[in-house]
């Protein structure tokens, strides 16, 4: 059984809850004594812990004193974006403290519980000498080069934080966000549209939609149609430096290029038994994945209903919505959940909270 601490980090933390088995879970700041006290003679698997839940995170002297009191091998440490927490000097040390399991990635966490990291994996984080003026070791042939493209191969090393042996996005560097429509006209097209302009305000961000034309009714320079050929060869281009690139994946092969995928249902009667008729396994191939349902007139109850009669877990609702409108709450929602921590949901006063996201704009 495992264990979440944790606070700035929360809401993205709690869409672990179906995905791994978890005996306690606390919300909050912490000074470091009292995590220590708290969690002494109390076992545990593994402890996912947000660093933002450690009062005087960013002072590593705290992470040392937290490393005398608890057995580090079980912590997996999920890292903020600040500069600090994310400078080679803070990495280095935490390599020097024996702690190993690090990433800014929520997804990354699940593959670090059953196989964490050894000195090998982030031995190229490691400043030999630590005195803050070596250079990091060089990574060993086929280790951890990550997604990410933004500068030079040295750079994409201090962005990757885990084995090779799975695609995922590098840290600091560019989130490769695929999105497919798994029932037709799901909306994926619109949608990359609609969560460009919303990312924009914060992010840089590039649309592709592979092997169609539709991205040319938006007008906009930032929404790219490709080949699927071609794919690889953008996202791997030294010269690009967007923070997200969404893509529309469509019927493309290339997915595998995307570290990450959203699958969009509408979920309409007609569509949905069209979906199964298809392919009478999409069910069980959906599992565990993130289901979004689009364009859904959906509640809460029947979210539930859905969810037990497809036996998979809905990652977030979204109802129609007006394309001509720069912002949606219920987009920022998603994108907090998605770990876009600058699009933060704005404040509704004393409206009460949906569970599901589900408003009219």
């Amino acid at each position: 059984m495992n264990v979440i601490v944790a606070n700035k980090y929360s809401a993205m933390l709690s869409s672990l809850s179906n995905k791994i088995d978890l005996i306690k879970t606390i919300d909050g700041e912490f000074q470091v004594d009292d995590l220590v006290a708290q969690f002494d003679n109390f076992f545990f698997n593994k402890m996912i812990l947000d660093i933002t839940a450690i009062a005087g995170y960013q002072d590593i002297s705290q992470i040392q004193r937290l490393s005398f009191g608890m057995d580090m091998s079980k912590i997996i440490l999920l890292l903020d974006d600040s500069p600090v927490v994310n400078s080679p000097q803070y990495l280095s040390e935490l390599v020097s403290m024996g702690i190993y399991n690090f990433t800014r990635n929520i997804d990354a966490i699940t593959y670090l519980i059953d196989n964490p990291n050894t000195y090998k994996d982030v031995a190229q984080f490691h400043i030999i000498g630590n005195n803050g003026g070596g250079m990091p070791n060089q990574a060993p042939q086929g280790g951890m080069m990550g997604g990410g493209f933004n500068g030079s191969r040295g750079a994409a090393n201090e962005r990757s934080f885990i084995n090779s042996s799975i695609a995922m996005p590098s840290i600091g560097g560019t989130r490769i966000i695929g999105i497919k429509d798994l029932t037709d006209h799901a909306g994926a097209t619109t949608l990359i549209y609609m969560l460009k302009k919303q990312l924009s305000e914060n992010y840089s961000v590039l649309g592709l939609e592979l092997d169609k034309n539709d991205f040319l009714f938006f007008n906009d320079p930032e929404l790219k149609s490709v080949s699927s050929k071609d794919l690889s060869s953008i996202i791997k281009n030294p010269v690009n430096n967007y923070n997200v690139i969404l893509i529309d994946v469509n019927d493309s092969a290339e997915a595998a290029n995307c570290t990450e995928m959203l699958y969009l249902i509408e979920p309409s009667t007609l569509m949905l038994n069209k979906m199964v008729r298809r392919d009478r396994n999409i069910l069980d191939k959906i599992k565990g994945t993130k289901v979004i349902l689009n364009k859904s007139l959906l509640d809460s109850n029947d979210i539930r209903d859905f969810e037990a009669e497809a036996r998979c877990s809905v990652f977030h609702n979204i109802c129609p919505l007006d394309d001509k409108k720069d912002k949606h709450r219920v987009l920022d929602e998603l994108l907090n959940k998605l770990g876009f921590d600058k699009n933060r949901p704005a404040s509704e006063g004393n409206k009460s909270a949906r569970l599901f996201g589900i408003v009219k704009e």
